[in-house]
């Protein structure tokens, strides 16, 4: 018996080891099969009574919508057909809250909240949008095919407010030269017929358009592009953008090669950084007084401006052309309550400058409200173009609030839009990631990382600053949906080794939250996740520095490293959640299986630290921010008891550009780097992400040269691999094409690629997971011995 007992001991314990080995074919599997599918997209009714999400844990091929039916907390799936009598998530409400209008399908609808029923306003084949009441509140303003309606809320009326018509007006047929004027002029005064005869026509005329009702302007766009036509609360100014996109900005094609047809197809893809950019002008068309004028930027303070970088170019400038106002577009504007004040956003094109500006309809005239200039651009939470995500908003009739990182960190301010008075409500060595204004305007809710750079939570404060009152409490991330009726949080939490899930809690601080989804599945759970810690260290200009460190135990440590590096765009690695690189979170667990310890570190430019932070790369990518790396590799190396000589490198996009960097231009550091579908010349990346950082390459070659890796390939001594997608539209595989052939002229043998023909920059099947990171693997096995 007592050999069976064992025997069954045995079996048991080999089938938990087994159960919980990890491969790399188990983690690049698909993902919500494997782990479980997370809630996202949390909305709730306008009752505040139910709690929507998009879930899966049915395993569908596409995700499911869900409901928790409060006080009940079990799931429920909705029905097709009760999701499409939902009203639509976005809207706009009247100033008491008691209606709300929305755009669904193409159809305006607009919902009575405190009966929640709701009657559709419009019913055509045409496409409505965009729709808002007026500032009286007895119409609904709404858009189609680029003009502006208004429909009555008492009889259903529909007006429409404008007459915008492309192409340019046609002018009254005339003689085309002196002899044919002549000629008519003669006519007219020898036959008293024809005479006779014009003088009834043109009667006929002046009588048939004095009947025709009166219709809106007719204003004609030329060869423009119509965008944002808004009209004000007392529908007297329309307010309007007109772009016009370069004719001679040459687009990017990627071909793809295994498609349904059997043959090569072209995609269309983007242009490179340094192509002509749209043009934009702005103008009010004054409906009262029949007229149309034009935005004034002529004068805003600092347009003539030239950017700092400039200045060393133009010392060997021998044209000494005179300086040009910049360009810029105008966003909005947004109307107080009433109407009584309008304020714009102005960009400067090459996004050194947002000025917040107050606008006077009747003469299109801005005065300054605030400017934020940065020599290399302007960025951060809240700062964003457009006017969304709670940035920038109204508290009163003369109160405006938005964000600034005007001391460094992206911080809540107020202006007084008619004395001029700022006032800034937060402040600290933390970010304001949101921010949202309450119901009665008395507070605002929002989320900072004040905490620790890595934990986001939600806190409520005073319109006026003050004290902050921290209302969640799990350690790692909180993304927060306030119910309606701001009784309650709807929070989407994770931590750095528990994927996403739905809680519930009260409007208070220190109320427990409770878990209302459990996504996760058997298998998953099975293995240990490991707990990474979120460390920091002090760079070499003695900036600190975040970063996870994934530690295996001291039995197994081979002194075996691997250094990560998140992409970029603006984002951030080294925090307490769920990362959005599950994968490769998977793959470094497996990697600490074998021995490895890895180090994944925010280097300079990551999302959460600060303006320094951020622009920490201008002009010179691959400096600062590889030097984050090094210094990283430095700490392996006196802290962590890591081999020098044993140390690898790999990331995607942006990691892929830095592995590339860190292979080429620190090649003592890195014996080994996988770089994944990286930037090999920034010249040949987009304009909105690069130009910000480098400028263009026209203009600031220097910048380019220093940063892209294509000019460094020479430096090249460990072993490198590259993985590139074939239809990669985003970062196009011509970028690693063209370094495979400076590799071969170079007569470099210690480097391979493997490309992908059916991925995108974001690889999709399983198949090409399991296959790039076999080869990651099997890089560091072999090189890092």
């Amino acid at each position: 018996m007592k050999k069976v007992l064992l025997l069954l001991l045995a079996v048991f314990l080999f089938q938990e080891t087994y159960s919980q080995a990890l491969t790399v074919e188990k983690i690049m599997q698909d993902q919500s099969k494997w782990i479980g599918t997370s809630p996202t997209n949390v909305f709730w009714s306008e009752d505040s009574k139910t709690i929507y999400f998009s879930w899966n844990p049915d395993k569908n091929k596409g995700d499911s919508l869900y409901k928790f039916v409060l006080p009940d907390k079990t799931p429920q799936k909705v029905s097709p057909k009760e999701r499409r009598a939902l009203p639509a998530q976005s809207g706009s409400y009247n100033l008491s809250r008691s209606m709300k209008v929305y755009e669904k399908q193409g159809e305006i609808f607009v919902l009575h909240l405190k009966t929640s029923k709701v009657k559709q306003l419009t019913n055509t084949i045409e496409r409505e949008a965009n729709p808002y009441f007026s500032g009286d509140e007895t119409k609904v303003i709404f858009t189609k095919n680029g003009n502006l309606f208004s429909l009555s809320l008492e009889d259903g009326s529909v007006s429409q407010l404008s007459n915008f018509i492309s192409g340019s007006k046609k002018a009254e047929a005339k003689p085309a030269n002196d002899e044919e004027r002549w000629l008519k002029v003669d006519q007219l005064a020898m036959f008293d017929i024809l005479k006779e005869r014009k003088e009834k026509k043109d009667e006929a005329e002046k009588i048939a358009k004095s009947d025709l009702p009166k219709r809106p302007k007719e204003i004609y766009t030329e060869d423009k592009s119509l965008e944002q036509p808004q009209i004000s609360p007392d529908l007297r100014f329309i307010t309007y953008r007109l772009s016009v996109q370069p004719k001679n900005a040459k687009n990017t094609i990627v071909p793809s090669y295994v498609t349904e047809s059997g043959f090569t197809e072209d995609l269309a893809s983007r242009t490179k950084v340094g192509s002509p950019l749209a043009t934009y002008e702005n103008f009010i068309y004054d409906s009262k007084k029949d007229t149309v004028y034009q935005i004034i930027t002529k004068d805003i303070p600092g347009i003539m401006e030239q950017p700092e970088f400039l200045k060393d170019y133009a010392k060997n400038d021998t044209t000494k052309k005179k300086p040009t106002a910049r360009k810029v577009i105008v966003l909005g504007p947004i109307w107080s309550e009433g109407g009584t004040y309008a304020v714009v956003n102005v960009r400067s094109i090459d996004n050194k400058d947002r000025w917040i500006m107050l606008l006077d309809p009747a003469t299109g005239k801005l005065k300054l409200l605030d400017r934020q200039h940065d020599e290399a651009w302007v960025g951060g939470p809240g700062i964003g173009f457009s006017f969304g995500g709670g940035s920038l908003g109204w508290i009163d009739a003369q109160t405006l609030y938005f964000q600034s990182e005007a001391d460094g960190y992206s911080h809540l301010y107020t202006v007084n839009v008619v004395t001029g008075e700022k006032k800034q409500l937060t402040k600290g060595k933390f970010e304001i990631q949101q921010a949202q204004l309450s119901k009665d305007k008395k507070s605002f809710y929002l989320i900072t990382n004040e905490v620790h750079p890595g934990e986001q939570h939600f806190y409520k404060m005073n319109v006026e600053g003050g004290e902050r009152t921290k209302l969640t409490s799990m350690v790692g991330a909180n993304e927060v949906t306030i119910s309606p009726d701001e009784s309650t949080l709807a929070i989407r939490y994770s931590y750095i080794n528990k994927p996403w899930e739905l809680f519930l809690q009260a409007n208070q601080a220190n109320a427990k939250s409770e878990q209302l989804t459990f996504s996760l599945t058997d298998e998953f759970k099975t293995y240990a996740w490991k707990d990474a810690k979120v460390i920091s260290f002090p760079a070499r200009d003695g900036v600190e520095i975040f970063a996870r460190i994934y530690e295996p135990n001291a039995k197994i440590k081979n002194k075996k490293a691997v250094v990560f590096v998140h992409g970029a765009g603006y984002l951030q690695n080294a925090h307490k959640w769920w990362s959005s690189y599950s994968r490769e979170y998977m793959f470094h667990n497996l990697l600490v299986d074998k021995g490895y310890t890895v180090l994944d570190i925010d280097y300079r430019a990551s999302a959460g630290y600060g303006r320094d932070s951020r622009t920490g790369i201008y002009r010179f990518m691959g400096g600062k921010d590889l030097e984050d790396n090094v210094d990283g590799a430095k700490l392996l190396v006196e802290k962590y008891g890591i081999d020098p000589k044993k140390i690898g490198v790999y990331g995607g996009s942006y990691g892929g550009f830095i592995t590339l960097m860190a292979m080429f231009t620190t090649p003592d550091v890195f014996a080994a780097g996988a770089a994944l579908r990286p930037v090999t010349d920034w010249a040949a990346y987009n304009h909105g992400y690069t130009a910000n950082i480098l400028n263009e390459p026209q203009t600031d070659s220097l910048a380019y040269r220093k940063s892209s890796p294509i000019y460094h390939a020479a430096g090249l001594k460990g072993h490198l691999l590259i993985c590139h997608g074939m239809i990669d539209v985003n970062v196009h595989i011509q970028d690693s094409y063209r370094l495979v052939q400076r590799l071969i002229e170079l007569k470099k043998e210690n480097w391979e690629m493997a490309s992908y023909p059916m991925e995108d920059h974001g690889f999709v099947e399983p198949t090409s997971w399991m296959d790039e990171y076999k080869r990651i693997l099997k890089l560091f096995e072999e090189r890092l011995k």
